[in-house]
């Protein structure tokens, strides 16, 4: 009976690593299949209810069920209904205690008293609800500023405006940040999407785990968030194992299904970890909680997985690159690689909204998801590598038109920051130009450029374009062969690039 009451709310499992094949789930059998099902109807229903609990208000109240003999009906119904879930659990509970399988999870789960790194081989061989997962790894707390330092009136992106409108926009722009704001931006933290992924997120878990050997690991941050990391670990079997690549998905990626297998296949250890708000990462992707959880993944990466610095490369994909830019700013890493990666989120908001929501978009972007890439690029001072895809329609202002592709701007800023030769009072406009006209171009029409016969400065600005940037024929989504990522981490350690 004490057995039966632990998993009745025992978390749920999902798989049993190894034991069958790779798309097969643990199965619930008997009472705790009919059980779970109940118990799950009424998660979803209640779900759905708390969403559109004003509509169901105003229908109880047109058809009068607030009436004393409505109210007692109501009640009796309810009451019906949570004898039948509370059933559900008892039935559920029963059902995991009889089963062997969910015994010796269940034991593995709860046994704390093991040394840390057999309990984490032990839990290791299933995957389930990640919220019951334990922390294994944390960093310190840290103080959090009070309301009065992040209230809506703290920054302003419209400062020329009377002070009525700036007033207007102000609250307007807090309110649309914390309703479909930051969902716009980070779709991957939006539940539907995570719900209709959910297959794909589980069967890349388990390729993950089942092939390459990952280790999944729940990293607390110092605000106080969760996240969900997967580390595969390549050191005894490659040489270029030893170096690590933290992977920093786009705003609807996840480690499961993203860029860590590029990587990965490629020979290098790798560490991926999702946003917050993504799957079982806890918070919302704010720029502020985004920079506690990459710091968090890389003290992670330093200190228990026992990685240097310097043997670190941080690998950024699309809005994944402002992670990736800056953890690389405050750490002395190996490099940085960012793909598909634009400069600036306002330019690709603005294209996205109306015309007549400019002032609202920009207060929305500058006071609360501030994403300037190309800034953290500038002080950055350490090897980078930038991938431009050809076909890119998710950051090109213009779909078709490479010379719209937001990485245009990425790289100038970057060459602006390294060679400021290059672009001087004296010669902005016989240099700058030249420069903006050679990076609209392809790989390979730069190379005919600088096999013919042009003037110095043109040669040397050709020369710059290719050392920090390459071109790779797809769309934004389209996953990086580990070809081309091996070829771009040859060039991100070569001598030129230091």
């Amino acid at each position: 009976m004490k057995l039966t009451w632990q998993c009745m709310f025992s978390p749920r499992l999902y798989k049993i690593y190894r034991d069958g094949n790779r798309e097969a789930m643990y199965q619930p059998q008997g009472l705790e299949k009919w059980g779970d099902r109940v118990i799950t109807t009424a998660n979803t229903i209640l779900n759905i209810g708390i969403y559109t609990s004003p509509f169901i208000c105003m229908y109880i109240y047109k058809r009068g069920f607030f009436s004393i003999e409505e109210t007692r009906n109501l009640a009796r119904f309810f009451g019906g209904i949570g004898c039948l879930i509370a059933f559900s659990f008892l039935m559920r509970g029963f059902g995991r205690a009889t089963n062997p399988k969910y015994v010796a999870f269940y034991k593995a789960l709860t046994n704390t008293v093991a040394d840390q790194r057999v309990y984490l081989n032990n839990i290791r061989k299933y995957d389930f609800d990640f919220r019951s997962w334990p922390v294994t790894y944390s960093v310190p707390p840290k103080l959090s500023s009070s309301w009065f330092d992040k209230h809506p009136f703290s920054n302003c992106a419209n400062v020329n405006l009377p002070l009525y409108q700036r007033t207007t926009i102000q609250v307007l722009a807090y309110a649309a940040t914390h309703t479909f704001g930051l969902r716009l931006i980070y779709p991957g933290s939006v539940g539907l999407v995570q719900n209709l992924l959910w297959s794909a997120l589980f069967q890349g878990r388990a390729q993950l785990v089942e092939q390459f050997e990952g280790k999944r690991t729940k990293v607390g941050t110092a605000d106080g968030n969760h996240i969900d990391t997967m580390f595969v670990d390549n050191r005894e079997t490659s040489v270029k194992g030893k170096t690590l690549v933290i992977c920093c998905e786009g705003n609807s990626g996840f480690y499961e299904i993203g860029i860590m297998t590029t990587p990965v296949k490629a020979g290098y250890s790798a560490l991926g970890w999702n946003h917050p708000g993504f799957a079982g990462s806890t918070g919302l992707p704010y720029p502020e909680q985004e920079h506690n959880a990459i710091d968090a993944v890389m003290q992670y990466a330093i200190n228990e997985l026992g990685f240097k610095p310097e043997n670190i490369v941080l690998f950024g994909w699309s809005i994944g690159g402002y992670a990736a830019a800056w953890a690389a700013l405050n750490y002395p890493v190996k490099g940085l690689v960012l793909d598909a990666t634009f400069d600036d989120l306002l330019p690709l908001a603005e294209n996205q909204m109306p015309k007549s929501w400019a002032l609202l978009v920009k207060e929305v972007v500058r006071s609360y998801v501030d994403l300037n890439i190309a800034e953290l690029v500038a002080q950055y001072t350490g090897p980078i590598q930038l991938v431009r895809r050809t076909e890119d329609e998710i950051i090109c202002l213009r779909q078709g038109l490479l010379s719209t592709n937001r990485g245009n701007h990425l790289l100038l800023r970057l060459i602006a920051a390294r060679h400021p030769d290059v672009v001087t009072e004296a010669a902005e406009e016989t240099t700058v130009a030249p420069l903006d006209k050679y990076v609209s171009l392809m790989d390979s029409q730069r190379a005919a450029l600088e096999r013919s016969e042009v003037d110095a400065n043109d040669k040397r600005n050709l020369q710059l374009i290719g050392r920090y940037m390459r071109d790779y024929k797809s769309s934004h989504c389209t996953p990086l062969p580990e070809q081309v990522f091996d070829s771009v981490m040859t060039n991100l350690t070569s001598n030129k690039l230091n």
